[in-house]
C-alpha cells in the first residue's frame, strides 16, 4: 500500500506527516495528522490515538536544569492515518531530484570552536565541574525547495547512502520540518521494560569501511573507550531512578554506519511509570549534554551563546498498547532543521574529556555532519557507487567480526552492573542518600537497596540538620569542596559537620568526602591532572579494591596515620599522599566512587563500609571480590 505516501507527494500543500524507518526493519511507516503544542511532557495527550512528539532541548528545564529558551515548541503530531510501506517501494516514489543547500556556513569557526574546547577542558573539566561536556555547533544554508518536498527529497538520499541509523525519518509541521538519519535510541519503554542505549567513542572513516588493524587501534583509544564508560554511568543513573531492579548492561557492540562507527551498550529494566513520566527523568542523554547532567546543563549555557533547538531533544513515539502506551525515543543528533523561510540548519557535537585534542574534536565535528551534508548537497558525494549497502546494518548483538578487544572491555567492568540485582532480605535499617548535584546517588540508593537497607534521596537544600535514619550517606557533586561562596557547598559542611557532633554512623562520598576531610583537619587541593573516569587499584583499610575515580580535587594526609581532628584513620597513597578514604567510630568516607561500574569492587567496599558505620566502633569486616560476584549472580 502506498496511497497515503503518493498522496502526500501529490499534494500542494500536504498536511503535516511523518516518514519513519526503525533499524534494519524492512517497510517504513507513514504518519499523518494534526499538530498539537503542548507546554509540558505530561501534557502530551495520550487519550487513544498514536502521538509523534518533537521535544525541544529547553524542556530540560522541567528537571531544574539550565537552557537557553528559544520558545521551541513541544510538538506533538496527532496521528489520524498510517499506512507502512516497503522500503523500495517508498525509495522510489520519493523524490529523485537533488535538493541542493546552498551558502553553506557555519555559525562557530574552527579555530574558535578548538579554542573553546581548550577552555571546557582548563575551566570546567580542569575545575572540577564535570568529567565531560558535549558542546555544538552548527553548520547552515538554504534551500528554495518547499519544505515538504525538501525533507522528502532529503529522506530518499538517507535511505539510499547512510546505514546503521537508528531511525531514518523526515517530519514536516507548519514552520518546521526535519530530516535525520540518529544513530542513537535514548529510551524505549516497551512492554514495562525500559532500555537506553549509550554510544560514545567514533571511528572516522570517511573514504570507505576501516581496516581491521585501524578498527583495533581505535578500540585501544584510551580517550574512546573512557568516552563510553562516562556515559555508561551517567545513563545507569538514570535507569536507577526509573527502574526500582537499576538497570543492567548488554555489550559492548560496534554500531556501524556509511562514515563513522561508535561503540555502544544497551542498559535495561523495568518500570511500571507512565512513559512521558520515564522521558522526563531521562532528559537528556549525556552523550550530547556531559556529566554530571544538572552541571552539563549549566555549561552548555556558559560555552554556547545560541538556544539549541531541538538538537538533543528527542522525536517521542507512543505507540498505544492494550493497557497503556509504549514509547520509543530516538536521540535528534545527525538530523537537519528546515525553517518556514528556507533556512536550514544541522547542529553536530563532540564529547570533550580530560585529555581531548582540540584539532581531533574540530574534525569529529565535520565527520559527524558529513552525512547530513551530503545527503542535503551541500557537499559532492565522493564515492555515490557505494550507496547504502556499504556498510551493512548492525543487529543489536555481537556478531564473529566484532574485534576480541570490544569484548574484552568487560573485564574492567563491575560485576554489578552485568548480573542480576537482587534484593538482599531488608534489614531494618534506613539510610538518607543526600544528593549535592549529581544522580549518582541513585546508583548508590540501589545499590544500598541491594544491600537490604531501605534508602530515600533528597536534595541538599531539602537535607535536615538532624535526620532520624539509622545512616545518612552524603553523595558525590561538582565543584570546588574550598569554595565557602557556594551555598551548595557551605549547606554541605553544614550537615557533615552537624552529623559528626551528633556522634551518629554517615558515610562520605567523592566531593562529601572532601568536606569531611577538610572538616578533619586535612587540606583539599586540585590534581597535577584531573581524574574523570579514571580506574584505579588502591588500597583501602586492609583490602585491595579496584575503584572508578572521578574527581579533580583530593584531601592530603600530610603525612599523618590519622586526622588532626575526630581522629579518623587515613587510607592513602604512600607516594603522593592523596587520601582514598577515611575511618572511624560511625563515620566512613571514599575518594573514589563505589556506584560507579568502573568500581569492579565497588559494592564489596560499600558493604563493608555500611557495616562498619553502622556497627558503631568496630572496624569494618572485609568481604571478598568473589562473595559480591557469587551474589550477584544468585
Amino acid at each position: 500500500m502506498t496511497k497515503l505516501l503518493t498522496a502526500l507527494l501529490a499534494a500542494s500543500t500536504p498536511p503535516a506527516f511523518a516518514v519513519i524507518r526503525r533499524e534494519r526493519e524492512a517497510t517504513l511507516d507513514v504518519l499523518v495528522g494534526d499538530v498539537l503544542d503542548v507546554e509540558h511532557l505530561a501534557d502530551i495527550p495520550l487519550d487513544g490515538a498514536e502521538v509523534l512528539a518533537l521535544v525541544p532541548f529547553r524542556q530540560v528545564r522541567e528537571r531544574g536544569f539550565a537552557a537557553h529558551d528559544d520558545g521551541a515548541p513541544l510538538r506533538c503530531l496527532v496521528v489520524r492515518e498510517r499506512e507502512q510501506v516497503a522500503v523500495d517501494a517508498a525509495t522510489g516514489l520519493l523524490p529523485r531530484h537533488p535538493v541542493v543547500v546552498d551558502d553553506l556556513r557555519v555559525d562557530v569557526a574552527d579555530d574558535e570552536y578548538a579554542a573553546i574546547v581548550r577552555r571546557v577542558i582548563e575551566r570546567e573539566i580542569g575545575q572540577g565541574e564535570g568529567a565531560n561536556f558535549v558542546i555544538r555547533r552548527e553548520f547552515a544554508g538554504s534551500t528554495a525547495e518547499r519544505p515538504a518536498t525538501a525533507v522528502l527529497g532529503w529522506l530518499r538520499a538517507l535511505l539510499e547512502h547512510e546505514a546503521g541509523a537508528y531511525w531514518t525519518f523526515a517530519v514536516h509541521t507548519p514552520g518546521l520540518s526535519a530530516v535525520g538519519a540518529t544513530p542513537e535510541r535514548h529510551v524505549s519503554s516497551v512492554g514495562g521494560v525500559v532500555t537506553m542505549n549509550p554510544i560514545s567513542g567514533t571511528f572516522r572513516h570517511l573514504d570507505g569501511p576501516p581496516s581491521n588493524d585501524a578498527l583495533e587501534a581505535f578500540l585501544a583509544d584510551v580517550k574512546e573507550r573512557e568516552e563510553l564508560v562516562m556515559v555508561v554511568d551517567e545513563e545507569l543513573k538514570m535507569m536507577s531512578a526509573v527502574c526500582p531492579d537499576g538497570g543492567r548492561i548488554r555489550g559492548p557492540f560496534l554500531k556501524r554506519m556509511s562514515r563513522l562507527t561508535h561503540t555502544e551498550y544497551v542498559l535495561e529494566g523495568r518500570s511500571t511509570l507512565d512513559p512521558r513520566e520515564v522521558l522526563r527523568r531521562t532528559m537528556f542523554a549525556p552523550t550530547v549534554t556531559g556529566s554530571p547532567m544538572g552541571n552539563a546543563c549549566t555549561v552548555i549555557a556558559r560555552h554556547e551563546t545560541t538556544p539549541r533547538g531541538y538538537y538533543a531533544g528527542v522525536l517521542a513515539r507512543f505507540t498505544p498498547t492494550a493497557s497503556s502506551y509504549d514509547l520509543d525515543a530516538p536521540i535528534l543528533i545527525r538530523t537537519a532543521y528546515l525553517d518556514g523561510d528556507g533556512s536550514v540548519r544541522v547542529p553536530v557535537g563532540a564529547t570533550l574529556v580530560r585529555h581531548s585534542d582540540p584539532a581531533g574534536e574540530v574534525a569529529e565535528t565535520h565527520a559527524k555532519a558529513a552525512g547530513m551534508l551530503t545527503a542535503l548537497g551541500a557537499i559532492p558525494r565522493q564515492d555515490d557507487a557505494r550507496g547504502g549497502s556499504a556498510v551493512a546494518d548492525t543487529t543489536g548483538d555481537a556478531s564473529a567480526s566484532d574485534p576480541v578487544a570490544l569484548a574484552e572491555r568487560n573485564a574492567h567492568l563491575a560485576p554489578f552492573w552485568i548480573a542480576p540485582q537482587p534484593a538482599a532480605p531488608p534489614r531494618g535499617v534506613s539510610a538518607l542518600v543526600v544528593d549535592a548535584g549529581d544522580d549518582f546517588t541513585t546508583m548508590l540508593a540501589h545499590q544500598l537497596h541491594h544491600l537490604g537497607v531501605a534508602s530515600r534521596i533528597v536534595p541538599w537544600h531539602e537535607a535536615p540538620l538532624d535526620a532520624a535514619e539509622d545512616l545518612v550517606v552524603f553523595g558525590p557533586g561538582p565543584g570546588d569542596p574550598r569554595d565557602a561562596g557556594d551555598a551548595r557547598l557551605f549547606r554541605l559542611h553544614e550537615l557533615i559537620a552537624a552529623r559528626l557532633g551528633q556522634r551518629r554512623p554517615m558515610l562520605a562520598v567523592c566531593l562529601s568526602h572532601q568536606v569531611l576531610a577538610r572538616l578533619s583537619g586535612l587540606a583539599v587541593a586540585p590534581l597535577a591532572a584531573p581524574q574523570q573516569g579514571l580506574q584505579r587499584e588502591v588500597a583501602l583499610f586492609g583490602e585491595t579494591a579496584t575503584i572508578g575515580y572521578y574527581n579533580t580535587f583530593t584531601a592530603y594526609d600530610a603525612g599523618l596515620d590519622r586526622t588532626p581532628r575526630h581522629g579518623l584513620e587515613i587510607a592513602a597513597d604512600p607516594h603522593t599522599g592523596a587520601v582514598h578514604g577515611l575511618n572511624g567510630a560511625g563515620v566512613a568516607s571514599v575518594q573514589g566512587h563505589l556506584e560507579s561500574v568502573l568500581s569492579i569492587d565497588g559494592l564489596a567496599v560499600l558493604e563493608r563500609l555500611v557495616d562498619g558505620v553502622l556497627d558503631a566502633g568496630a572496624r569494618p569486616a572485609a568481604v571478598s571480590r568473589a562473595d559480591v560476584t557469587a551474589r550477584g549472580a544468585a
